[in-house]
């Protein structure tokens, strides 16, 4: 693989362009000053219309989707990997989906329940995650039955585009033209494909585009997985989004991508559009990520999440991290400096949840 398709090896992503990081500082690690520098500066380019275009998706006339602040659901089931401790059996994967997913919303089957989240005129848009390739993707036995779903709720599989930023991502995933249905869609962007003007991202002093798949959808899901980040400490739900979708996802790393990840998910591309997340959690990933550089700290989990609340969902998966490095006899995060500052700040910002006390966590096993 060639070594700019790698994110995090290339250390550069952490000194270019330091003309913006004197912005970030003055917004902080997610403190309480930070958070209302953002928020200010968010609201601040909201109003101006003519630098910062409007944006945002809005789900087709009539429909509203499904929305619970704060709940996910987990669903567990043991045996439900392979032989090679990997990959899901397709059966097992297939079920824990429907279950997750019919607990979330309270419909009885699961072409109901994704009817809860996207409607026939949607455009709809499935970001996938395989930057740590076969090892520890998102797995297509997950992906594969919910655009199936999707597809029975009535939506058009012309209408459907799997999303991943590079080829090599995208392998990782298993998912390819020959095994998605007929007629949906796959896209690559290597960081560019983009049809908007660039823009300028509040609190860092960097324009950036996302890209055309994204922006010419109206509704996103969003897969992704548990894991250890070698910069901001956690990459889950939100910076599968903010940093898979964009052209300069580099640019955003410094000081550990806090703030950054919240204010890039605060924009009126991404959180307009995403209505579902899953969380691909049958194994997770607590140190060498997001490159599984070391694989001895990759664990079975046998687990699958299903939530619209991506702070509450990183700020439980960075809970599930620190529990199993501290089991494992590694330092927490924090204490590696590594703290994921970014979730305290998306919440600051409006995009979810993060009080533990605040979250409803519903675990089920079968």
């Amino acid at each position: 693989m060639a070594a700019h398709e790698r994110e995090g090896e290339n250390r550069e992503d952490q000194t270019t362009r330091r003309s913006f990081l004197g912005a970030v500082a003055a917004a902080g690690a997610a403190s309480a000053a930070g958070a209302t520098l953002l928020k200010s500066e968010v609201a601040e380019a909201a109003k101006d219309s003519n630098a910062v275009p409007n944006l945002a998706a809005s789900p087709p006339p009539g429909f509203t989707p499904f929305a619970a602040p704060g709940r996910i659901v987990k669903v567990t089931k043991p045996g439900s990997l392979q032989n090679n401790k990997v990959y899901p059996k397709p059966d097992a994967a297939k079920e824990m989906l429907t279950k997750v997913l019919t607990e979330l919303t309270g419909e009885p089957d699961l072409p109901k329940a994704a009817a809860r989240f996207v409607h026939p005129d949607d455009k709809v848009c499935v970001k996938v995650n395989g930057i740590a390739l076969r090892n520890h993707a998102t797995n297509q036995e997950l992906v594969i039955p919910f655009l199936e779903a999707m597809i029975a709720s009535g939506v058009p599989a012309k209408n459907i585009t799997v999303l991943e930023q590079y080829g090599s991502y995208l392998q990782g995933t298993r998912i390819n033209e020959k095994n998605v249905p007929a007629g949906v869609k796959i896209s690559i962007h290597s960081n560019g494909d983009t049809t908007m003007p660039e823009r300028l991202i509040p609190g860092t002093g960097v324009r950036t585009k996302f890209c055309r798949a994204l922006t010419e959808s109206t509704a996103v899901i969003n897969f992704s997985l548990i894991k250890d980040h070698s910069i901001c400490g956690y990459t889950g739900c939100l910076k599968n989004m903010t940093h898979g979708t964009q052209i300069y996802p580099h640019y955003f790393h410094s000081h550990h991508a806090s703030p950054q990840i919240a204010v890039l998910y605060a924009q009126d591309i991404i959180k307009s559009r995403v209505r579902l997340c899953i969380t691909d959690a049958f194994q997770v990933m607590v140190h060498g990520g997001p490159l599984d550089k070391q694989p001895q700290y990759r664990y079975p989990y046998e687990s699958v999440f299903a939530t619209t609340d991506p702070v509450a969902m990183d700020t439980l998966g960075w809970e599930i991290i620190e529990k199993f490095r501290a089991d494992k006899g590694l330092k927490s995060l924090t204490a590696e400096g590594r703290e994921p500052a970014y979730i305290k700040a998306a919440a600051d910002l409006g995009l979810g949840i993060h009080e533990r006390a605040q979250i409803q966590v519903k675990e089920i096993a079968i």
